[in-house]
């Protein structure tokens, strides 16, 4: 559904799944600068949004997913996913219970097969699965990982919020910047300072193989002590016995070179390979001799400059140079290669939704 802020002057639409929306509207760096201050609106009225109302639906989605949901309290926003049965990530819910529902928005084009499997999960309970997308839309008025000034998610009358995420009818949604008082932000000033926040997002740092440990969503959407749920049998190997086959790393890219990596762009090795990078490092199945992983997303952020995030072997050294895509990089950890076997994740390096 194409976003009537698409007509705002100056907006240019973003690329697949994001064309529906704007990548920003003639001024990117201010728009970052601007979204990071709280002082912005993002259209992100591309992403699906569900409701799942009834009196069964926290103990229901605690049981279905990864989070632990059946003691979640009204208004505390959270992440959830959903795995298949050998724990690898199918879907990503960001949501809020509002004492009578919940609330959960998902990437774009993945609502109808979410709701369909939630419908089919029903059985007796007393739940409510409704795709709600056509007439709520998603903003964020707040940088990814943060949260927005007191009173923002609140000053509009049938707004939900969920941490710096609005959902606003849909109706309502051309005019939200002027009721809200803040200035329009492009998607490519949330990607940037999503990339920088190091938090994944899927289809972009995932793949068909994915699980949980490998891109840092244990503890931000998995909670490791909660009761059974599918999938949960291949995190609690990877937790208690092992480690994850890959890791998620934030990327500083040679700002020399005038091309960002794009999605799926292949991780080799860069210039000046230290002995103990074994060749035998290269992903398996990888499309080109030497791949060591995969470009996930890439943005130039107003202070960083050229950014990335990838998701690489796990056996490939920490200190060594990397190619993404032709383009020099340097690493910076997000999951360590010891992450699992009870290794606990450095808080610095992991990235909530508050």
């Amino acid at each position: 559904m194409r976003s009537p802020l698409l007509d705002t002057p100056g907006a240019v639409a973003g690329e697949t799944p994001d064309d529906s929306v704007a990548a920003h509207y003639g001024d990117p760096y201010g728009e970052q600068r601007a979204l990071a201050a709280g002082q912005a609106l993002v259209d992100r009225s591309n992403r699906g949004v569900v409701r799942i109302s009834g009196p069964d639906r926290l103990r229901w989605l605690n049981d279905l997913s990864s989070q632990k949901l059946d003691t979640l309290e009204a208004g505390v926003p959270t992440q959830t996913l959903l795995l298949d049965g050998q724990g690898r990530v199918e879907h990503h819910l960001t949501l809020v219970d509002d004492g009578d529902a919940v609330w959960a928005h998902v990437e774009p084009g993945t609502s109808g097969e979410l709701v369909a499997f939630l419908d089919k999960m029903r059985f007796m309970l007393r739940v409510e699965v409704t795709d709600v997308g056509a007439d709520y839309a998603v903003v964020s008025v707040a940088a990814p990982g943060t949260t927005p000034d007191a009173g923002t998610g609140t000053v509009a009358e049938g707004v939900v919020a969920i941490g710096g995420d609005l959902l606003v009818p849909r109706d309502r949604l051309a005019g939200l910047p002027a009721e809200l008082g803040l200035r329009l932000a492009g998607l490519w000033a949330y990607e940037a300072l999503r990339i920088a926040a190091h938090m994944p997002r899927l289809g972009f740092e995932t793949d068909h193989k994915t699980i949980p440990h490998e891109v840092a969503w244990i503890g931000a959407a998995l909670h490791l002590s909660k009761g059974c749920y599918r999938g949960q049998e291949t995190v609690a190997r990877v937790h208690n016995l092992g480690h994850p086959p890959r890791r998620l790393v934030f990327l500083h890219l040679d700002g020399s070179v005038d091309v960002l990596p794009p999605h799926g762009a292949p991780v080799t090795l860069g210039v000046g390979k230290p002995a103990e990078a074994e060749p035998e490092a290269a992903v398996e199945g990888a499309a080109e001799p030497g791949q060591l992983g995969f470009v996930g997303s890439s943005a130039r952020h107003y202070e960083l400059g050229p950014i990335a995030l990838a998701v690489v072997k796990r056996t490939v050294p920490v200190d060594i140079d990397l190619l993404a895509g032709g383009v020099a990089a340097a690493q910076e950890v997000i999951v360590p290669p010891d992450a699992g076997r009870n290794v606990k994740i450095d808080p610095a390096l992991r990235r909530r939704i508050r």
